[in-house]
């Protein structure tokens, strides 16, 4: 089955059942240690997560490392150009469960991204990324410990499915072409638009399967949090880009109000309930004009409109959501991108899950991470509904490898996601507690070290490690 490696002859493979990972007490976990200053991070996680799993389950549960390859150490193994063995391929989708380091972008040889090329070939469609703040970590922002968040983009479509054509090429000269001559005419909401003759042209496809899979997720997520923290945010762009960013808000509130009706409510749900609820003889129209502030100065066909709306909603799950138990539901909103950027610097404790498309998450899980210490404290994880990779979210910043300085954080976190995806949640928490009391009492690395006040020596990567374990 493969050409250069071989898997640990002990252990069993993790399986997925709709979706959902089937873990043995002694799964096989295949990693990519990672290239550049991989070399130091991944020993130092290992060290971490394997401590964690022996403390928390005493020889009852332990993981199996299959070592793989990507990257520039696949290329050394398997010779030039061969970034992403087959061998690897096969052993992610045999094991069902994978970790790496950081990866290298490609020089030739026809990829242009590992990490985006992973997600597409095993269909890991929800990139998964948490933002949350340990105490003593240095920050830009006043106050973020306020910031709790788990940022849920979509990973397989968008602008990252890479579908464009380089101005002057002629499949795009083709294209803009039959756009500006039949199709954008053929369209009069788009007017006398026209695409500039020197254009370059790319293609952002958002599609109904693609959107209501990811909020699927993301809500399924919100159900394991605490009653304060389940509330899922689609964050888009409808008010301009209305057949896609505004199609993914529609397609999520569809999938809530049909497959998650009893678990969710809405937020314009809420306010017609509430409003019921303060007074029970409101009428429609009344109930209409308090949700939508504008609704005396509406066309009469838009106010019958809002009123069958809120008719609706009252016949339809007043039984079920009204006199205050839609407040024990999943609430469910959305957001305009730009407006969600700002909010969760300035009203970040009233988000928890952000649901999103490719582009804005990439944005946005990055802005989010900032504010609780950066890359280096930002795990993350691709899933799907038949494989899961978990990984570093920073580059391979080579100028650092092989210094046993840079640090592990971002790596180790996406561990505790593993675990947690896994279901290994005693082993998950002992690291949570290990890592926020280290850098609650200055063991850092020096990333963190030289923002501190007062400033603290810093720790090597494996001492760092080492202090993670220590205060388990």
């Amino acid at each position: 089955m493969y050409e250069k490696i071989k898997p640990p002859t002990k252990g069993e493979k993790i399986t997925f059942v709709n979706g959902e990972p089937q873990v043995p007490d002694n799964p096989i976990i295949p990693f990519i240690r990672g290239d550049g200053t991989g070399i130091d991070i991944w020993p130092a996680t290992q060290k971490v997560l394997d401590a964690a799993v022996s403390k928390a389950y005493d020889g009852k549960r332990n993981i199996s490392w299959f070592k793989v390859y990507a990257g520039d150490e696949a290329c050394d193994l398997y010779g030039t150009y061969q970034y992403l063995p087959e061998d690897t391929l096969t052993a992610i989708k045999e094991y069902g469960v994978a970790i790496k380091g950081p990866l290298t972008t490609p020089i030739g040889g026809g990829i242009r991204s590992l990490n985006v090329a992973l997600r597409q070939i095993f269909q890991l469609y929800a990139c998964v990324r948490p933002c949350r703040y340990y105490p003593g970590t240095p920050s830009p922002h006043k106050n973020p410990e306020k910031l709790d968040v788990i940022v849920y983009r979509e990973n397989t479509e968008d602008i990252y499915l890479g579908i464009e054509w380089k101005q002057g090429d002629e499949i795009a000269n083709k294209l803009i072409k039959l756009l500006n001559e039949e199709l954008i005419p053929a369209t009069p909401e788009h007017g006398k638009k026209q695409i500039p003759l020197d254009s370059g042209i790319g293609i952002k496809p958002i599609s109904k399967t693609g959107s209501q899979r990811l909020v699927r997720r993301a809500i399924k997520q919100a159900l394991q949090l605490p009653a304060h923290k389940q509330q899922v945010t689609l964050v888009h762009k409808g008010n301009i880009m209305k057949y896609t960013e505004g199609a993914f808000r529609d397609w999520g509130y569809e999938l809530v109000t049909s497959e998650f009706r009893n678990y969710c409510v809405t937020e314009r749900e809420s306010w017609i309930l509430s409003n019921k609820e303060n007074k029970s003889d409101i009428s429609p129209e009344e109930n209409a004009r308090m949700i939508d502030p504008g609704y005396d100065s509406l066309t009469p066909e838009k106010k019958e409109q809002i009123v069958k709306e809120v008719e609706t909603v009252l016949n339809s799950i007043w039984e079920t959501h009204g006199n205050g138990k839609w407040k024990e539901k999943i609430m469910v909103n959305d957001r305009i991108a730009d407006s969600i950027f700002q909010q969760i610097q300035t009203r970040p404790d009233e988000y928890s899950i952000l649901a999103t498309m490719n582009l804005n998450g990439d944005y946005l899980s990055d802005a989010a991470a900032a504010i609780v210490g950066g890359l280096g404290m930002g795990p993350g994880a691709n899933i799907g509904d038949n494989a899961a990779i978990f990984e570093a979210t920073h580059g391979t910043a080579p100028k650092h490898a092989g210094l046993d300085r840079i640090n592990p954080g971002s790596v180790i976190l996406s561990g505790v996601m593993m675990l947690e995806f896994m279901g290994w949640q005693e082993a998950a928490d002992l690291i949570k507690k290990g890592l926020g009391n280290a850098i609650a009492s200055g063991e850092v690395t020096y990333d963190l070290a030289r923002l501190m006040e007062p400033k603290v020596e810093p720790l090597k990567c494996s001492e760092f490690a080492e202090a993670i374990i220590k205060r388990f």
